[in-house]
């Protein structure tokens, strides 16, 4: 501060005390290098990430013959797939435990975020929940797509994205904002895992093709990415506390990363074997069971690479709490002579009241 600004005429009365640094805490926000700035911009290219890649999914599997044909014999494929459909047959109660457990899952959800009486990030992952959804659902009724009649082959009704997936991911993503930090990695990871099985049981039921299940993930990510960058724009975000190795969360994230990698890796590799299907029947039982497990591999890594991608960007990042208070440093601090940096409340001496010039 320079020597020559005057005292504020008519200042306020009220000093200033920790706690009340609401205005100089908005000022941090909003500059550049600031913290919220850049959780603001990561998350927000997330978001326009996940979207394009949603739309790059959509035209490839959804408009294009080729992309249509492929969910079609990765569908078929899963009669072909014995293992899984004699599974299926000794086990027709999955359908109602998958049920059951989307049911159980948002309840936990309110639960943890009520009793934690974190009321306001409940309703906000409530909110990012209630709006994949409807995006799902209007995604399904409007967008353009070949008709069943028109020679698509389509096998069953397209349900591009899965709601099913799209309520097993909100529920997880949305643990993010109502769990304490500690928790977030090994939470979040395990319900990411769970999200994933929802998926992998459309796909083996004939519910949905891989398509679904993946544009389901992106955009969930999408939302989720797009509600904290919110609430990095209201300053609602602070560094999270570094007490050690979070060795707890690598117990679910090592193996979280691992089957992610082994998904994309698996279904990229069998992805060039399945796409040169013929136009016309009859094609060949290994051909389609191939399909069936390439898409399995594709959706379940992108499910888990969405989740991981998610803990990732907020990793030190701490939604739980109020914005940090301003603090500055530097020759102006070092001339004013405060002792302690936690007495440090903003860009003002030990005055208080001055005015820049």
């Amino acid at each position: 501060m320079a020597s020559y600004d005057r005292p504020r005429a008519g200042g306020s009365p009220r000093p200033l005390e920790t706690g009340a640094t609401w205005w100089y805490a908005a000022v941090a926000g909003e500059a550049p290098g600031s913290f919220s700035t850049r959780v603001r911009t990561r998350t927000r290219r997330a978001c326009l990430g996940a979207v394009l890649l949603l739309t790059v999914v959509y035209a490839g599997l959804v408009l294009t013959a080729t992309g249509r044909r492929w969910g079609d014999a990765a569908v078929t494929g899963r009669r072909a797939d014995i293992p899984v459909a004699t599974f299926l047959r000794e086990h027709p109660s999955l359908a109602g435990f998958t049920t059951a457990s989307l049911v159980a899952g948002a309840v936990l959800l309110l639960a943890v975020g009520l009793l934690r009486k974190r009321y306001v990030l409940t309703g906000l992952a409530g909110g990012a929940l209630v709006t994949a959804l409807a995006v799902a659902g209007l995604l399904q009724r409007y967008a353009p797509r070949p008709r069943p009649g028109d020679g698509a082959g389509a096998l069953v009704p397209s349900g591009f994205p899965s709601a099913q997936t799209t309520l097993a991911l909100g529920i997880a993503f949305g643990l993010v904002l109502v769990v304490p930090h500690r928790l977030r990695a090994p939470v979040t990871g395990a319900a990411t895992l769970w999200a994933a099985a929802v998926g992998a049981y459309t796909l083996a039921a004939g519910q949905h093709r891989p398509g679904d299940v993946i544009a389901a993930a992106l955009l969930t990510l999408a939302v989720l990415c797009g509600l904290v960058a919110l609430l990095a724009r209201r300053n609602r975000v602070r560094p999270a506390r570094r007490a050690g190795t979070p060795l707890r969360g690598l117990a679910v994230t090592v193996p979280l990363a691992l089957a992610a990698a082994a998904g994309l890796g698996a279904g990229i590799m069998l992805l060039g074997d399945t796409l040169g299907l013929p136009a016309t029947a009859p094609y060949d039982p290994a051909e389609l069971r191939l399909a069936h497990r390439c898409g399995q591999a594709l959706a379940a890594g992108v499910t888990l690479a969405a989740g991981l991608l998610l803990l990732g960007l907020l990793r030190h990042v701490d939604v739980d709490g109020g914005p940090v208070p301003y603090r500055l440093g530097g020759p102006f601090v070092e001339a004013a002579g405060v002792p302690d940096e936690e007495e440090l409340v903003g860009p003002f001496t030990e005055d208080r009241d001055h005015e820049i010039s």
